[in-house]
């Protein structure tokens, strides 16, 4: 190893790959959780340590030169590097105190898990829950989440996953919608109905219609990307609104639409990387939330954790 040659800064290095990933300043800055003038300072500093050009602007429009595109392929896979040692070394912590960040969708980080959150913190205080709220799926890989619960299967071999259960989702209106819009006794009834949408309206029409449901783009007055949203415009009698059964049926009001005509099914997932498997805290709240997430299937209810839950072998199973 050449120790001379390795000269610069990391911070400089992990700043430069994240412009180039991200696109802008401003856009890395929030990715590092910095201020954009730090960014740049870091940028500019390592433009001069290393006597080349890394950014041209165009117009408002930062642009990668080839050199920077070649040196953030390097620094892509020493980030990478660190992230496996850092893996590495979490997984060989014996801590039952400190952070561990659990990723799961939007309706699930609001309407589930702040119970768990309540529960878990009650029996083991020392451990804090950072819950990562999203329907992308984090890279936990990349340390974006320790723990992921998914509606997909799992691919990753070095992957450790746990099939819970399968859950059914369908769909909810208001009752003054329903009396307003229907009775809905078949789904032919749903023909006219007001509907409230995702994103891709196209696509929750076409699963839709695969079920026999007779609706266009025209019956969707109302759509959201954040299922939290879509689920509140549908809580508001603006239209139907599509839920998990067990979540829909914790909301005051809201009445299932032909559950046994028009139903989704989908897995629930519990991931985590294999390096974890000895980490004891993380072990502890992986087997916490198979109890409360098995408890809240069945009952809608939440568990309450001894305080010494058992680190049994649902890593294994």
């Amino acid at each position: 190893m050449n120790w001379a040659a390795i000269n610069f800064d990391w911070n400089q290095a992990r700043a430069l790959l994240a412009t180039v990933e991200e696109g802008s300043l401003s856009a890395a800055a929030r990715a590092l959780n910095q201020t954009q003038p730090t960014l740049g300072r870091q940028v500019a500093a390592l433009e001069e340590e290393l006597g080349i050009v890394l950014f041209e602007r165009s117009g408002r429009n930062l642009l990668p030169t080839p050199a920077a595109r070649e040196i953030a392929a390097h620094v892509r896979r020493m980030g990478e590097a660190a992230t496996a040692i850092s893996l590495a070394a979490s997984g060989q912590s014996k801590s039952l105190e400190g952070v561990v960040r659990i990723s799961a969708t939007e309706m699930y980080g609001a309407k589930v898990m702040p119970s768990f959150v309540a529960a878990l913190h009650e029996s083991h205080p020392g451990i804090v829950i950072e819950i990562v709220a999203t329907n992308a799926l984090s890279d936990l890989r990349q340390r974006e989440a320790d723990i992921a619960i998914r509606n997909t299967d799992p691919k990753d071999p070095d992957m450790i996953a746990r099939r819970l259960f399968e859950e059914t989702g369908g769909l909810f209106a208001t009752a003054d919608l329903i009396r307003k819009h229907g009775p809905f006794r078949t789904v032919e009834d749903l023909r006219h109905a007001p509907f409230v949408g995702f994103a891709s309206t196209s696509g929750v029409v076409e699963e839709l219609r695969k079920r026999q449901v007779p609706v266009t783009e025209a019956n969707f007055v109302a759509s959201s990307e954040n299922h939290l949203v879509h689920w509140e415009m549908a809580c508001a009698g603006i239209g139907i609104g599509l839920n998990g059964a067990d979540i829909g049926a914790l909301a005051d009001g809201m009445i299932p639409v032909l559950p046994e005509a028009v139903h989704f099914e989908f897995p629930v997932w519990l991931v985590a990387p294999r390096e974890l498997k000895t980490n004891p805290r993380v072990r502890l709240v992986f087997d916490a939330l198979i109890a409360h997430l098995s408890s809240f299937k069945s009952s809608g209810r939440a568990p309450k954790f001894a305080r010494e839950l058992p680190l049994d072998d649902a890593f294994d199973a």
